[in-house]
């Protein structure tokens, strides 16, 4: 028996990747209509054939639309990292690296990422707590979007079955591990969009030792102020309260400003901005900060004592005499154990030179 028409033809398929990493497909049937009996139907995921249903169904539908990443889809996403990792799946960058990351400027940063093809890690504009109080640490992600009640409970639902209690603007900061940074799109929201208080910052800072980074807003500056160690990066400050937001996704590729962030790109805010370096090119960015910032000592220690002048140090490293090159390595040998810079590395510095 031949097939009708509309059940003979080739379905067509549009993919939706909801923000937050959530792929929906919606399958329409050529020539369906009510009185065909053929409606358009959606499916989680890409490429389904037919709609499933039961509860093995309803569970991984739940799945789909649960905002917190999984530790497969954090690996997916940072897979240039191949180093320690925490167990949701984060680059676990070391803790000694985020303290040789202090040296690094925001100027060096930004330099050396573009150099190695990355373009859009940087973010200005901010208001900060302390403006003399650098924030460096290892990014959670969050993005948080208009409130759709729908998506909303759908997401809430499947993000309690997987375990996380109760609202969800606490989700990530239950997730938030020690040298952490909370870094959050709040889609610049100022009224209703205060992603935090101060009793949220005060367990951010229990849990990190650190601050977060918002492209939102906060209120309760005054408490904020008061809790030792804690600074924010924001985008304002407003006495209202959170509503008519959702969380969409929590450990999942996430933009700042103009910058894209990932699940453990270090994070290095400063007053001129904030970085955010690919954890895999963290090690290489200190290391070659620490050559400039040491060079940089040796180079005005020179100039005021009279050994040479701006015309034979004010050039490319490449350029300068080699009496001069052989006069650095002399000053490190001499130095090594009063630089701003670990003992080992300057010594790695001078076996490289030699």
């Amino acid at each position: 028996m031949q097939k009708p028409k509309y059940l003979a033809s080739a379905t067509a398929g549009v993919s939706v990747l909801l923000a937050g990493g959530m792929a929906v497909t919606a399958f329409a049937v050529p020539g369906g209509s009510p009185q065909h009996g053929a409606p358009a139907r959606y499916e989680a995921g890409a490429g389904a054939a037919d709609v499933k249903s039961g509860p093995a169904a309803a569970s991984a539908a739940s799945r789909d639309v649960n905002p917190v990443a999984s530790k497969a889809q954090v690996l997916a996403l940072t897979a240039d990292w191949k180093g320690a990792r925490f167990p949701d799946g984060r680059p676990k960058v070391s803790d000694d690296l985020l303290k040789r990351m202090k040296v690094v400027s925001i100027e060096q940063a930004w330099g050396y990422l573009k150099g190695e093809g990355y373009a859009n890690q940087f973010a200005g504009g901010w208001q900060m707590i302390h403006e003399n109080r650098t924030i460096i640490g290892r990014a959670l992600t969050a993005q948080y979007m208009p409130s759709n009640p729908g998506l909303e409970k759908r997401m809430t639902d499947a993000g309690h079955a997987a375990g996380n209690d109760g609202q969800m603007n606490t989700w990530p900061i239950e997730k938030l591990q020690k040298g952490d940074v909370y870094v959050a799109d709040g889609f610049g929201k100022v009224q209703d969009g205060t992603l935090i208080g101060g009793n949220l910052g005060s367990t951010i800072h229990k849990r990190t030792g650190n601050g977060v980074v918002f492209d939102g807003t906060l209120r309760d500056l005054e408490e904020l102020e008061d809790i030792k160690g804690f600074n924010a990066f924001v985008r304002g400050w407003h006495p209202s309260y959170i509503q008519n937001v959702m969380l969409t996704g929590v450990n999942r590729v996430t933009r700042i400003g103009e910058a894209v962030v990932l699940p453990g790109d270090i994070v290095i805010a400063k007053r001129e901005g904030v970085v955010f370096v690919p954890a895999h090119l963290a090690e290489g960015l200190i290391e070659d900060a620490e050559v400039s910032l040491l060079r940089d000592m040796f180079t005005k220690e020179r100039l005021a004592d009279g050994t040479y002048t701006s015309g034979q140090l004010d050039k490319g490293w490449d350029e300068v005499e080699q009496k001069i090159k052989d006069d650095f390595l002399g000053w490190l040998k001499e130095n090594k154990d009063k630089l701003p810079v670990p003992a080992d590395r300057v010594q790695e510095i001078i076996d490289a030179s030699d």
